[in-house]
């Protein structure tokens, strides 16, 4: 080994020189990179929710409390003895509104859940083409539906007036008119809330429990009583409390048939004729009967369970093989294609119709597509357009920021007080729109902390706000469904390798929920687009939407132009449709990808 030498071996370095290594206990998913409040402190989901309760709290409730106030004002006892003692006009419009809001739901009862057997029970010809449009009276929005069913079965309706110059009468035949009106445009408009909750129940239920009860000797009757309407119950009680509550706020068809004594109406004529303590304590009592029915349903679906712990195969439709019946069931479907399609069609041809040619004919004689031109040439025709477009657009934004935030935490996060934020936030949903509107004047007629001391009555921003308010449930909902769907473990492994909550939630939880809030969002902006009740009553002439738009050329008998801005609202959600069945559609596909990758 003569000269050599071992430098080329590192010397083992002591212990004194080598730093001891310690393993930090904490997991990395809870290292905060900064020193401050991190996604794991107890903290930290009170500062995400604080500001999300002050939202709620100071354009929901607290407008809901200054409208309280003003009914109880100078004129508050004698506003709420008109309620108690029971006399009067207001007695008489609380009775009606809660009438027509029950046979509503009866009515709607019927048709909906008849219609959802034959199509998820039953196979005949036209089965197909009913599916396929069978929910298109849910597209229409609310004054162009009512004003729809006007042109059609009231007295000066196309029907009506077909059938006296076929029968050569001299009145119209079966004209709908007053509280009828009303039942009818109620009846075809919200039918769709019982055919979709019961078909998804039909489609989930197990068909080896009502053969059970065949086999053992029940009756059709007793099945029907003991089985199917237990297993159909939540799906029955949900539906109830969407037409109740949409029946009580309806205001479109009571105004278009000549229905003055309902709650709805009654809100709108005082506060029109400057009565705003009496407008106030009307817009309280709807309100508390509207929480109490939601409460009330909600209660009664929850004193038992209606799930079937059988696990049997999916239920087939069955084959109408006689003759007769399948005839019978052909010209049914042509019917009720009919019947569904017209409403529509009835639009469409109005829209093309000359303004003021249209007076005793069963159908316009005249025709022009001026009234197309007209809308989007003229500047002032078009402003509502624009109005409609630009305010749909703003409470959208404000939904989805909101309303995604308030889902993740009541989803996600562990704090005191989660139930009432959920409460909180669907409050509004329970509120009819003249309610929404009226909490609004109360509240921002003057100058608070949450209009930042300026006054919004009158101004451009109480419109999108009563938007906001009124449509930020669609979009929590919808945004609180996808969350629930997702796998948390998913968000946890992004943590856990090092990103910060926000860079988790942002690149992981909101993309895979991104579908559903789209769909969410979609269904805020285009009832946005179609809204009437609340805007009515907070109007300018220089922030007037397309639905006031349309209500004003009505009167003023430009039945042409009026039907023209009907048909671009009707364009308008049948493409939200189309496009949120896609995105929902991507969204399931997304999830399922998302789980073979976990």
């Amino acid at each position: 080994m003569g000269g050599g030498s071992l430098s080329t071996i590192p010397a083992t370095p002591s212990a004194a020189t080598v730093p001891p290594i310690t393993e930090d206990p904490t997991p990395p998913g809870r290292r905060s990179r900064r020193p401050g409040l991190n996604a794991n402190s107890r903290w930290f989901p009170y500062v995400l929710v604080f500001p999300l309760v002050l939202i709620l709290f100071g354009y929901v409730v607290q407008p809901m409390l200054a409208t309280f106030g003003e009914s109880v004002g100078v004129d508050g006892p004698e506003n709420w003895a008109s309620f108690l003692t029971g006399d009067g006009v207001a007695r008489s419009a609380l009775l009606t509104s809660l009438m027509i809001s029950a046979a509503s739901v009866l009515l709607c009862g019927v048709v909906g859940v008849a219609m959802a057997f034959l199509l998820k029970r039953f196979s005949f010809p036209g089965r197909r083409l009913i599916e396929a449009i069978i929910l298109v009276p849910a597209a229409l929005p609310p004054l162009i539906g009512a004003i729809s069913f006007q042109l059609l079965y009231s007295e000066t309706g196309i029907l009506p007036r077909a059938l006296q110059q076929l029968f050569g009468t001299e009145n119209p035949v079966l004209p709908f008119s007053g509280i009828a009106g009303v039942l009818v445009v109620h009846t075809f408009t919200m039918y769709p809330f019982f055919y979709l909750a019961t078909s998804a129940a039909l489609t989930g239920m197990d068909p080896s429990v009502e053969e059970a009860a065949y086999n053992l000797g029940a009756g059709r009757v007793r099945v029907w009583r003991t089985v199917l309407l237990p297993m159909l119950t939540p799906a029955l009680v949900s539906a109830s409390l969407l037409v109740f509550m949409t029946s009580l706020a309806s205001y479109t068809a009571p105004l278009l048939f000549g229905v003055d004594r309902t709650m709805t109406m009654q809100i709108y004529i005082n506060r029109t004729n400057g009565d705003l303590p009496m407008a106030s304590t009307y817009a309280s009592v709807l309100a508390v009967v509207s929480v109490l029915f939601l409460l009330g349903m909600r209660w009664y679906e929850g004193r038992r369970s209606y799930r079937s712990q059988s696990k049997g195969v999916a239920s087939h439709r069955r084959e109408l093989t006689n003759p007769f019946a399948r005839w019978l069931a052909l010209a049914a479907s042509l019917l009720a294609v009919v019947v569904l399609l017209a409403p529509v069609a009835t639009i469409a041809l109005v829209a093309f119709s000359e303004d003021g040619t249209w007076t005793t004919e069963v159908i316009p004689s005249g025709y022009t597509a001026q009234n197309f031109t007209t809308i989007f040439s003229d500047p002032d025709a078009y402003r509502p357009i624009l109005n409609s477009l630009q305010m749909s657009l703003l409470a959208t934004v404000g939904c989805v920021v909101v309303g995604v935030l308030i889902a993740y935490a009541v989803r996600r996060l562990d704090f005191r007080g989660r139930g009432l934020l959920d409460v909180a936030v669907m409050l509004a949903w329970a509120l009819p729109g003249t309610v929404v509107a009226i909490n609004l004047i109360s509240a921002f007629s003057t100058g608070n902390a949450f209009s930042f001391g300026q006054v919004l009555i009158g101004t451009f921003w109480i419109m999108p706000l009563a938007y906001f308010v009124r449509f930020l449930p669609l979009v929590f909902r919808s945004s609180s469904a996808t969350l629930a769907q997702l796998d948390p473990s998913l968000e946890e492994a992004a943590r856990n390798l090092g990103a910060s909550w926000w860079r988790a939630f942002g690149t992981v939880t909101l993309r895979l929920m991104l579908p559903g809030v789209l769909a969410g969002a979609l269904l805020a902006f285009v009832n946005g687009v179609g809204e009437f009740v609340a805007s009515v009553l907070i109007y300018t002439s220089e922030t007037a939407p397309i639905s006031v738009e349309i209500n004003n050329r009505m009167y003023s008998f430009e039945v042409g132009t009026a039907a023209a801005y009907g048909m671009l609202q009707v364009v308008l959600i049948f493409v939200v449709m189309v496009v949120s069945g896609r995105l929902q559609n991507g969204g399931r596909a997304a999830r399922e990808a998302t789980k073979w990758t976990a």
